[in-house]
């Protein structure tokens, strides 16, 4: 064998990408992009600019439903916090015989109607429900009040919050425990000084996922807590109503929660962005 035929010979350059493959997910990319974003923008343009919000904030279908979502969804908030962050550091931490099943229950929310979720809510705490009789024996009425607005906004945003409060957990390195607990520092004082400071962008994050979902709950809302202007119409059920009755405050309502949506997003991003990013 020569020399010559030793030689090792360059592999062909690779051809040029056609001018379709080229400009194919950018193309892709600004349909997707108009088609998402220009119903948005349409409901605002024909709000904002011409001055309907702020003269429709003071009437009672917007005002009563904007009260009503603000108390609702913070109280919902409270709930899920108390109970799901220990739920997710349990979730993040601890390995026990179906712990899987447990996982999918928790996040069967996410997938599950919001149609199912009311009527799943309706027969279980409604007068004919399994607590039905325990309850009206105590004198507690949960249906179609204020509690069934809570409570449907829980199940449905509750996974949103767990989800990510149980990444921020798992992400805390175990030595910076270990270390503050070889100083004598106990559980207690461990997780509240080291574990959810470290996780605290995590759960912030959480938080901000499970309020605008809380938020803008709906089909569970309408079927457990129905639709009554002071007591249970939210801002989605009152764009609902408003559509039979004042296209107006339809569009005004659906202007605020565009907007509330938006800055939730860009919060939720700039926050996890910042900090999440540090404990990978």
């Amino acid at each position: 064998m020569t020399t010559r035929d030793a030689t090792v010979r360059p592999l062909p350059a690779p051809p040029a990408p056609a001018l379709t493959v080229r400009w194919l997910p950018p193309a892709a990319t600004l349909i997707v992009l108009l088609y998402l974003s220009v119903p948005v923008a349409t409901v605002l343009a024909r709000t904002v600019p011409g001055g309907l919000v702020v003269e429709y904030l003071t009437r009672p279908i917007v005002a009563e439903a904007l009260r009503l979502s603000l108390v609702s969804s913070l109280l919902a908030l409270a709930l899920i916090v108390l109970l799901g962050t220990p739920t997710a550091y349990l979730l993040a931490r601890a390995e026990f015989t179906g712990k899987s099943i447990v996982e999918t229950l928790l996040d069967l929310p996410i997938v599950l109607p919001p149609a199912v979720a009311g009527v799943a809510l309706l027969f279980t705490f409604g007068r004919r429900g399994l607590f039905g009789p325990l309850l009206n024996a105590l004198g507690i009425e949960v249906a179609f009040t204020l509690t069934a607005v809570v409570l449907a906004q829980c199940f449905v945003a509750a996974p949103f919050y767990i989800r990510t409060a149980r990444a921020g957990f798992a992400a805390v390195e175990r030595e910076a425990e270990e270390a503050a607990m070889v100083f004598g520092a106990g559980p207690l004082t461990v997780f509240r000084l080291i574990t959810v400071p470290l996780a605290f962008p995590a759960l912030a994050g959480g938080v901000v996922l499970a309020w605008a979902k809380a938020i803008g709950e709906f089909g569970a809302t309408i079927l457990f807590a129905g639709s009554f202007l002071g007591r249970t119409q939210t801002l989605p059920l009152a764009i609902y109503q408003a559509l039979e009755t004042d296209l107006n405050a339809a569009l005004v309502i659906s202007s605020i929660l565009v907007l509330v949506s938006f800055a939730v997003l860009l919060t939720f991003r700039l926050t996890t962005g910042h900090w999440v990013e540090p404990l990978r």
